[in-house]
């Protein structure tokens, strides 16, 4: 009964991906900008000047600002799916990922996260270029007893087709375990994501290796996210692989719930194949925005 409401959800959101359909009216973005200080505050308004020195800022509701430009930490323009009917939405700062699998969006040059789940997975991930990405992440094993640590990179790139419509990416999954016997393993995939980084459905395929061999089989990833608020995205991420004439792999259905400088991801994953029974795994997980 769970499988059947799990993919009834994936179906909506696909569909209300493809359509376009959200619970938001679009409108013509004016040109805003977000201004962060070094206290930790922020603004938004038009920019009525900028020097060296200074940055004139109009807001709404304290006016004409003057910003010292060595208190500002980052300066953005606010883009189309940040302002619906006047209000301005906090940015998804992990656009790029559903829970953890990667889509055709990229960080922007600058951009940088970093990600946890349930306390012992770390990943941070930075925007080397608007068109590739680096990360770094690590299972501290070692803090218990010195035992075996994994720890692996994620290089990625991400080419964009046709603007908030169409992406490209590919990239790896590189690692090894420090103070085990065992060698590298990873993951070499590529993906295909139709939408913007608001809503959009994602396909991947990939292939593992460990110790030198590849898999047999490839790895299908579908996944997808539509914002349903202010706040509020609905995400979903699957995996199947076939093998032997059967299908092993995972299904899930959750959400994320963002701020602006804090988000965070919750979910379940329903094991596919031969598990002898019917069980839900839980995500738990929490993304902080390091750049700009």
């Amino acid at each position: 009964m769970l499988k059947t409401v799990y993919l009834l959800s994936f179906v909506v959101l696909v569909t209300l991906c493809i359509t376009g359909k959200t619970y938001a009216q679009e409108e013509v973005r004016p040109s805003l900008w977000q201004v962060e200080t070094n206290d930790g505050n922020i603004y938004y308004g038009r920019i009525i000047s900028q020097s060296q020195e200074v940055l004139r800022l109009e807001t709404e509701n304290l006016g004409i600002i003057s910003i010292a430009v060595e208190n500002i930490r980052a300066i953005r323009e606010l883009n189309d799916e940040e302002i619906k009917n006047g209000e301005i939405w906090p940015e998804n700062a992990q656009a790029t990922r559903y829970f953890f699998a990667p889509n055709g969006y990229g960080l922007r040059k600058g951009e940088a996260y970093y990600q946890n789940v349930w306390i012992f997975f770390n990943q941070v991930s930075v925007g080397v270029s608007d068109n590739f990405s680096l990360g770094l992440g690590t299972i501290p094993l070692f803090l218990f007893g010195g035992a075996p640590t994994p720890i692996w990179i994620t290089p990625k790139f991400s080419v964009p087709i046709k603007k908030d419509k169409l992406n490209l990416g590919g990239g790896a999954l590189i690692g090894t375990v420090l103070g085990g016997d065992s060698g590298g393993f990873g993951l070499a995939y590529g993906v295909v994501t139709i939408g913007d980084r608001n809503k959009n459905l994602n396909l991947g395929l990939g292939y593992g290796f460990a110790d030198g061999d590849w898999a047999d089989s490839p790895l299908i990833n579908l996944g997808g996210m539509l914002r349903l608020s202010r706040k509020g995205y609905l995400i979903s991420e699957n995996y199947f692989v076939v093998a032997d004439g059967s299908v092993f792999g995972a299904i899930s259905l959750g959400g994320r719930t963002v701020w602006n400088r804090f988000s965070l991801d919750y979910g379940g994953f329903i094991p596919l194949g031969e598990t002898g029974s019917f069980f839900v795994i839980p995500w738990l997980g929490f993304v902080v925005p390091l750049g700009k």
